[in-house]
């Protein structure tokens, strides 16, 4: 059984960007762990922020669960505030460590949203630290990730690395995405990614539907 650790800038970037790789992990009999960087707090007009997180983070459960997903870290930095710091990158280095991930997904680095490319930054350098001899206070153990891939969230890549043939979890993928009612009653993000992974399906020639990622460090890609 592998580990995979998905890091997501907000409640359903996760979903959008490897939902469907996610629920085959956990077919595979693999342990899937999703790290919330903020709760999306500032994604609505109609909530206040603290109403908002609360919804959202109960919406992430939701969703996550439909895939199969129970086990979710919540770190509730500032929505739209996200930052390259000690203490997140103390943070991200220490979750490394303790969950011991074999394959990690985040946000692809070309991704044009800010809390996006923070939360890329974040996760590459804390794989680096959490691999090395150093940050005692991080963890007694250094662990090296084998396997980090970018999932595609607003800005789809123009250079594909991995494929993932998704699908047989197309359907399950678009169910939990809305579940996260408060953002997908505003704008169709289902309807746009499941065009994309048909897109990517016709393109690759894997399957119907495909989830496309960032090849950015790989030993067995899988």
């Amino acid at each position: 059984m592998k580990t995979i650790l998905v890091i997501a800038p907000h409640p359903d970037d996760d979903i959008i960007g490897c939902g469907g790789s996610m629920a085959r992990h956990i077919q595979q009999g693999n342990h899937v762990a999703i790290l919330y960087m903020t709760s999306g707090e500032d994604g609505s007009m109609q909530y206040s922020p603290e109403e908002l997180g609360l919804i959202r983070e109960a919406e992430a459960k939701s969703a996550a669960a439909k895939l199969g997903v129970t086990d979710l870290t919540f770190l509730r930095c500032p929505d739209g505030y996200l930052e390259f710091n000690k203490e997140n990158l103390d943070r991200m280095v220490t979750i490394i460590r303790a969950i011991k991930p074999s394959n990690i997904y985040l946000p692809n680095s070309k991704d044009d949203v800010p809390d996006h490319q923070i939360t890329y930054r974040l996760g590459l350098e804390g794989c680096r630290r959490a691999a090395g001899p150093w940050h005692q206070g991080c963890g007694q153990e250094p662990w090296s990730v084998k396997n980090i891939l970018g999932y595609e969230i607003w800005t789809p890549l123009q250079t594909v690395g991995h494929s993932e043939d998704i699908s047989e979890f197309i359907t399950a993928k678009i169910e939990a995405l809305q579940l996260h009612k408060s953002q997908t009653r505003h704008i169709n993000y289902h309807e746009a990614i499941q065009g994309l992974n048909r897109y990517r399906g016709v393109m690759t020639g894997k399957g119907k539907y495909c989830e496309c990622f960032q090849l950015i460090r790989a030993q067995i890609c899988e």
